[in-house]
């Protein structure tokens, strides 16, 4: 794209003085025109396929770093959430190149050693075509909480030290995400939140979207809705299995203003079901999935994959947290993580990047479960997908669809593979009937789409 289309691409969405190519020769990211999805500047769909890599700054060193973002890229991931202050005492104990990132954990003070590493890790990231959901913080630098602290945010800092990262990473391929795993609990740190925010926007000139991540079991909406600097909600479904994820992104779907949002911390593979160290099972690839496509048929702009023992890089030697099974470099093999492209690959392949929820569609679940079926379509109502998380029986109520036939796919979500398909009459009810299941799980895909 030449310069001066550009600049009037830019212009068009309201977003002058924004480059159009960041870090690496990636696009800049900007919100949708229908509020529901994030694209770049010259409006290609962007699906934030992100994982969770809390401690990537603080904990490897660049040869491991190299391993992780070659793994992830090749695998489809968009996005590399990690945190520039990190949690697990990221203020005292040293990188592995021996730097912490401020002198005297002040944050008008920082140390410029770590931070060129930060530099060189978010270069490489971005020229394997991988954006940084990049947190300036852990959130018990400002509300402590269970975590190690200090506090060591005040509204007046943390504008400067927003700003001073906003320049810093101007140019790069980033996307901010306030918060860190803590909710907005009084006046004094919505205040602090905000001026930090506000120093991004200034420092950055509006270059980067912003989100925030909120603690367990919440939607940044409950916080921050209608603060200006917010780009795009996120939830935290948790790391438990249940219902939680339908309940925050049903929520969020219905506000106004309107806002994509997207799942930034599902149930994490490899971890303790509900934080019971095996008492209540480990979640497994198949809650991966389900809280994947449950996203997707919620109308949801993205989803953060996460493995336990790679958000903390635990290796032996180091304390583990909450009981890793795995060293992070073994955990890179965990099925579920190959798997998440099969969603993108669906969304691309059948042009599905605009959904709308359509729980309407399914009216009669063939059994009532913690899990029930999900649905939706696009806005033209031709086309749905439908996931079927225990691999239960759903009647469909044809009619919703705009098309005197309907094709199907039965898509097996562990490969990919249709394993059935057909054609029916529009217009009734239809009565669908996934195959037995499979080793990983009982979940399935159903794709419909209309036909004249």
């Amino acid at each position: 794209m030449d310069s001066m289309r550009c600049m009037a691409l830019c212009s068009l969405v309201g977003l002058v003085g924004v480059q159009c190519v960041q870090g690496g020769g990636l696009p800049a990211l900007r919100v949708t025109a229908d509020q529901r999805g994030l694209c770049t500047v010259a409006g290609e769909p962007f699906f934030y396929l992100g994982d969770t890599a809390w401690e990537l700054f603080h904990r490897l060193d660049r040869a491991e770093t190299e391993q992780y973002f070659a793994d992830r890229a090749a695998k489809g991931f968009t996005v590399i959430q990690a945190v520039a202050l990190a949690e697990l005492d990221g203020l005292r104990v040293p990188n592995r190149q021996g730097d912490c990132p401020l002198l005297e954990m002040d944050p008008l003070r920082p140390n410029e050693p770590y931070w060129q590493h930060v530099d060189w890790a978010v270069a490489r990231a971005n020229a394997m075509g991988l954006y940084i959901g990049l947190l300036p913080t852990w959130g018990d630098k400002w509300n402590k909480r269970w975590g190690v602290g200090p506090e060591i945010f005040t509204v007046e800092n943390a504008r400067v030290y927003g700003r001073w990262l906003g320049r810093r990473y101007r140019e790069a391929g980033v996307i901010w995400i306030m918060g860190g795993d803590r909710n907005i609990e009084s006046d004094a740190q919505r205040d602090i939140i905000h001026a930090m925010a506000a120093g991004l926007r200034e420092g950055d000139g509006g270059a980067h979207l912003i989100s925030y991540h909120p603690s367990g079991g919440q939607s940044s909406s409950s916080f921050v809705q209608d603060a200006s600097w917010l780009d795009f909600n996120m939830i935290q479904s948790g790391h438990g299995r249940g219902d939680t994820i339908v309940r925050l992104l049903a929520k969020d779907w219905s506000l106004t203003p309107t806002r994509p949002v997207v799942n930034g911390e599902p149930a994490y593979e490899a971890h303790p079901n509900h934080f019971r160290k095996g008492d209540d099972g480990w979640l497994d690839q198949h809650d991966v999935r389900r809280e994947l496509y449950v996203t997707i048929c919620s109308g949801g702009a993205g989803y953060t994959y996460g493995a336990h023992p790679i958000w903390q890089f635990y290796d032996r030697g180091r304390a583990p947290v909450n009981g890793p099974r795995l060293t992070w470099q073994e955990a890179l093999a965990l099925p579920g993580s190959s798997q998440l492209k099969i969603a993108t690959a669906l969304l691309r392949d059948k042009n599905l990047w605009r959904r709308e929820p359509a729980g309407e569609l399914i009216v009669k679940p063939e059994k009532q479960s913690v899990f029930p079926a999900q649905a939706c379509w696009n806005p033209e109502r031709t086309q749905a997908l439908v996931y079927l998380p225990e691999g239960q029986r759903a009647t469909l109520d044809l009619a919703l669809i705009k098309g005197a036939q309907v094709s199907f796919e039965i898509i097996n979500p562990r490969s990919g593979e249709v394993v059935a398909k057909g054609e029916v009459a529009g217009g009734g009810a239809q009565t669908i009937t996934p195959p037995e299941s499979f080793d990983g799980g009982r979940d399935w895909l159903l794709y419909i789409m209309a036909r004249p």
